[in-house]
């Protein structure tokens, strides 16, 4: 089951520079920030993979309590996020774990403009050369396609993955993990639900 916070036509309108016979349409619509994964179950998932999604939302540590909580005992949760070393975020601060906990006891469901300030400012720098009028486009924009609004190196996701795991209550451990400064790109971790 695919699951996406946008329909199919509304990703190929917010992303016209990918082929859009490369998108799929979901079979369910729902916003992890908001709505989480409130039409399934507690347990009742083999695995759940969220690859490239979490440094989009508002509440990164939600979505890994939905994650977790949807998941059977003995579950994989399958997580993949971009080392900011490896990409266009390279510029920016590693988002802290006090941020983000903070954000999810706050029950954070949107991204604050400054989120996407930070995003533009290493990601397009040659956009603050124009009116205020124009960068708040700009924003505007980027928070329509959902631009990264966290950045993380592997080690440092690796480090808020466990305390936040940790701090919802949950057992898990790691079966497989690989660092970007392996695969030159991104945190990819395989962890198990544990009773």
């Amino acid at each position: 089951m695919y699951v996406d916070a946008i329909t199919v036509e509304r990703v190929r309108e917010f992303f016209p520079e990918v082929d859009p016979a490369l998108f799929v349409s979901p079979h369910h619509l729902s916003d992890l920030d908001t709505a989480g994964l409130g039409f399934l179950e507690d347990g009742t998932l083999d695995f759940v993979i969220m690859s490239h999604v979490i440094e989009h939302l508002a509440n990164p540590v939600k979505a890994i309590q939905e994650g977790f909580r949807v998941l059977a005992i003995g579950g994989r949760f399958l997580i993949a996020v971009p080392d900011k070393d490896f990409t266009f975020d390279r510029h920016r601060s590693v988002t802290s774990f006090e941020h983000l906990w903070g954000d999810f006891q706050n029950g954070v469901t949107e991204n604050s403009d400054e989120h996407y300030l930070d995003f533009l400012r290493s990601a397009a720098p040659h956009v603050f050369m124009e009116s205020a009028e124009k960068i708040a486009g700009h924003i505007r924009y980027s928070r329509l396609r959902r631009e990264h609004a966290h950045a993380w190196t592997s080690r440092s996701f690796r480090e808020f993955l466990a305390r936040s795991v940790e701090l919802l209550g949950y057992r898990a451990e790691p079966l497989h993990e690989s660092f970007g400064d392996e695969n030159r790109g991104e945190y990819f971790g395989v962890w198990e639900r544990r009773a």
